[in-house]
């Protein structure tokens, strides 16, 4: 997974190459999967990040693999614009959003794509965020990474 999040980086940065982010992706890491589908969540959480960063100073976005609860889960955290807690549960539902898209354009069908997909390889995603202070994203397999 991190040379497809990699990978997912190198492609997106030219888009807006007047953007400095601050991209941080933890190496070897590795999960089994349908490479086709992981590399479509994947770049959808990459993208969430990107666009929720884009109207901070110093935009940072952060792939890596935590170890400190029960199960290891792989996170993508970024330093935007964050949302609401009450939000958690709801945005990975299809056509919602935590944010008016006026000011960040979307589908509302990137995370809804993001869950089934991950669902869809018996795993679970999650999220934590607060208002102003960015949000990281969880996902666990069911396979050792």
């Amino acid at each position: 997974v991190s040379m497809i999040m990699s990978t997912i980086s190198k492609r997106i940065q030219p888009i807006s190459a007047e953007r400095k982010v601050h991209i941080s992706i933890q190496g070897g890491l590795k999960a089994m999967g349908d490479r086709r589908l992981m590399t479509i969540a994947l770049q959808n959480l990459f993208e969430n990040a990107w666009k929720f960063t884009s109207y901070v100073e110093n935009p940072m976005i952060e792939f890596g693999l935590d170890t400190s609860g029960e199960t290891p889960a792989f996170f993508l955290r970024d330093n935007g614009c964050g949302f609401d807690k009450d939000h958690a549960e709801t945005i990975f539902t299809p056509f919602h959003s935590a944010h008016s898209r006026d000011e960040y354009p979307g589908t509302g069908l990137g995370l809804a794509t993001v869950h089934r997909i991950i669902s869809s390889h018996g795993g679970r995603i999650w999220a934590e965020s607060e208002p102003g202070r960015g949000a990281t994203f969880y996902f666990a397999l069911p396979f050792p990474p």
